[in-house]
């Protein structure tokens, strides 16, 4: 049974969040088409400034990113608290980057008295625009819409170019964030499509590990949407940072990168990673939900008691990943 985006999205729950958009018919978002012979990759780029924009207008943060051949992956970070600091004049630019407003937001960026109305209507579009500002189907909204026009502009036609909205899980702990991180940067070396997390193109796990070998020029910055930083890496003015540390982050991708390729021999090979062994995850289970995610986990993930707590307050019966639950977290119930 669908359920209501309200249902799903709750700050108080938990301000992390997977995002899923696919394509209809299997309809290419991105790659070559080895039908046609019709190359895509162009897009990717397309996409990639849009989510620089788009991070940059929302109190929003990307986590993570992966941009596969027919749909794409995304891990966002709510900063609502963020917009509510914004004042009314950064609130009216930042929505103009996305959308134009009526004629008194003009009138009130030039410095021009408002009549009564006008500042009515004014206070009106502030306070919806800083509530969408935070909101994760609004950000989501700002980025299919745009692919679709493109994409659809670009391959002459009209239509659906969405299978239906995108698809979401709750992350409720730390240990759900770092599965689901990891799960989105492996996804080119799960799939068989590199070798490394190095060689995954159009990942943030890449991109974080260019950010450290090379300095980005001006250009290659543009391009790039910015990613949330890592605890030790977080700079003055930001409020919060990714809860691990970015070099054992990425010790853990590249070590499980070498078990998820289905070339590989699928086990972690030597000790358990700091990342594993801090967070109290069981290795081979972890992995085996780095595989598996979906198969195991719907629209939430998180601890055992963090799932039953969550049905609870829903009013649910149950919510799936229960079994899968407990063996992932069993060394930090044990």
């Amino acid at each position: 049974m669908t359920r209501a985006r309200a249902s799903l999205v709750s700050v108080s729950d938990t301000p992390y969040y997977h995002c899923i958009g696919r394509c209809v018919r299997q309809a290419f978002l991105c790659g070559r088409d080895p039908v046609s012979g019709k190359s895509f990759e162009h897009r990717k780029v397309s996409i990639l400034e849009r989510l620089a924009l788009l991070t940059e207008v929302f109190a929003i943060d990307l986590c993570a990113y992966a941009l596969m051949s027919n749909h794409y992956h995304l891990v966002l970070h709510l900063a609502p608290e963020r917009a509510a600091q914004w004042s009314e004049r950064e609130v009216v630019e930042r929505w103009r980057r996305l959308y134009t407003g009526p004629a008194c937001v003009a009138r009130f960026l030039d410095g021009l008295a408002l009549d009564a109305s006008e500042s009515a209507q004014l206070a009106d579009c502030i306070g919806r625009w800083r509530s969408r500002l935070c909101d994760l189907s609004w950000f989501m909204r700002c980025l299919n819409e745009y692919i679709a026009r493109v994409a659809n502009a670009q391959d002459g036609c009209t239509g659906r170019f969405w299978e239906g909205r995108f698809k979401s899980q709750a992350l409720l702990d730390e240990e759900a964030l770092l599965t689901v991180m990891a799960y989105v940067d492996l996804n080119p070396v799960r799939a068989g499509l590199a070798e490394s997390v190095a060689a995954s193109a159009f990942t943030s796990g890449q991109q974080r590990l260019r950010e450290i070998i090379e300095p980005a020029s001006a250009l290659q910055a543009a391009m790039r949407p910015a990613l949330h930083p890592f605890a030790e890496a977080i700079r003055q003015g930001e409020d919060v940072a990714l809860p691990f540390n970015l070099q054992d982050y990425l010790d853990l991708l590249d070590t499980s990168g070498r078990a998820v390729h289905p070339a590989k021999r699928g086990a972690l090979p030597g000790s358990t990673p700091r990342l594993l062994a801090t967070l109290g995850l069981a290795p081979g289970e972890w992995l085996a939900s780095v595989a598996e995610l979906h198969a195991r986990f719907r629209l939430f993930i998180g601890a055992p008691h963090r799932l039953s707590g969550l049905a609870e307050k829903r009013g649910w019966r149950w919510i799936r990943g229960q079994a899968a639950a407990r063996r992932l977290y069993r060394r930090a119930n044990e």
